[in-house]
């Protein structure tokens, strides 16, 4: 029987293909591609028994072990899944490791059920490396970088131009000690592949916040990241009031509103708390004792207030955070790196306007 192969293109990523991943979900935890859907051959522990067959016994006994394993109403449960999905995404396309026994077998069972859809080519291994060098490749366009002190609406700046390139949303996490997503961070590959996904996007010059290389559990890419300590930059520079209505909504309002849609009003305002509380604990160092004490107290006492109806009591920690912890390590920061060229020191909106007209300007 001839089985349908299709080429590793990143345009089924760019046409938004639905792929179905039959690896297992150990190894689709590792790292899959954007938006696939897991729905395996072989659950983990099977894996694992039809691993050591091969190890032991060679290929042969391995598949022997994975028919009788994968038989009867398991197969049938899982062909099940296959067809309802296909039900929904007739224009679904299967992949594994490397496109070859596995999306071969279900790709076999499918047609003994009168479904007949491609595998992809080379599997998930031949897509990561296209999704790798579509990375490395961008790491040569023009780039700008946005600067500026904590609470200057850097990423919303990013993400209201049409060629900006947030990596914290890639990584999930806002680049900072108190920058914790409440959803689990993605693996270093997912990270990669969710850059690589945006970067089809944008083929010419692009806009980033400037980061450290690490962002949360995830590092950029080398290559990438050198070619961001080489590009030129602009700074947004706002007043502390601007700036701590910023740092309000984005460390108490939006999270807030994460935790509560993802795990309710109890539970949500529990792990909020949790997380901040532990964000603060994890400063004691630069802070000093006394210091870390003191806004641990004001917190606390924060908190409080919150559930009384008076949410602006959380600025009598986040003044302080922001004077006494992130304007002094920025300062470092830019004096360290006193050579970075600056092509524009302006307000929010004039930051934007440059951005904008260096783009178009690129562009020509």
């Amino acid at each position: 029987m001839s089985l349908p192969l299709i080429a590793p293109s990143l345009e089924l990523l760019r046409e938004g293909r639905v792929l179905v991943d039959v690896r297992a979900p150990v190894e689709f935890a590792q790292g899959a591609l954007p938006g696939a859907i897991n729905l395996p051959l072989m659950d983990d522990e099977e894996r694992h028994q039809v691993g050591i067959a091969y190890a032991e016994q060679g290929q042969e006994a391995a598949v022997a072990l994975g028919e009788r394993l994968v038989s009867g109403g398991i197969r049938a449960a899982r062909i099940d899944a296959w067809q309802r999905l296909l039900q929904r995404h007739p224009d679904a396309v299967f992949y594994c490791f490397r496109g070859g026994m596995r999306s071969q077998i279900a790709q076999q069972w499918l047609a003994e059920v009168g479904l007949e859809r491609p595998r992809i080519a080379g599997g998930w291994k031949a897509m990561r490396q296209a999704m790798a060098a579509q990375v490395d490749a961008a790491a040569c366009q023009a780039k700008l970088i946005i600067s500026g002190l904590t609470g200057c609406a850097k990423t919303p700046l990013i993400q209201s131009l049409d060629n900006g390139l947030d990596l914290e949303a890639c990584a999930r996490h806002r680049g900072s000690a108190f920058g914790r997503h409440p959803l689990c961070s993605p693996s270093q590959i997912d990270f990669e592949h969710a850059m690589a996904l945006r970067l089809l996007e944008l083929p010419g010059p692009m806009v980033l916040e400037d980061e450290s290389r690490q962002i949360g559990a995830c590092n950029i890419p080398l290559r990438f990241w050198q070619s961001m300590e080489k590009a030129p930059r602009v700074r947004v520079e706002m007043s502390l009031d601007w700036r701590l209505a910023q740092i309000h909504k984005d460390y108490i309002d939006d999270l807030w509103a994460i935790y509560q849609r993802q795990f309710g009003d109890w539970l949500g305002w529990a792990l909020m708390r949790k997380q901040l509380a532990s964000a603060l604990g994890r400063l004691r160092k630069r802070l000093g004792n006394a210091r870390l004490a003191r806004l641990q107290r004001l917190q606390s006492l924060a908190f409080r207030e919150h559930e009384r109806g008076n949410r602006q009591a959380h600025e009598a920690w986040l003044a302080p955070l922001l004077t006494e912890y992130y304007d002094p390590l920025y300062r470092h920061q830019l004096e360290k790196n006193s050579d970075k060229l600056f092509l524009h020191v302006g307000d929010w909106d004039s930051c934007l306007e440059f951005a904008r007209q260096w783009s178009v300007e690129q562009r020509r």
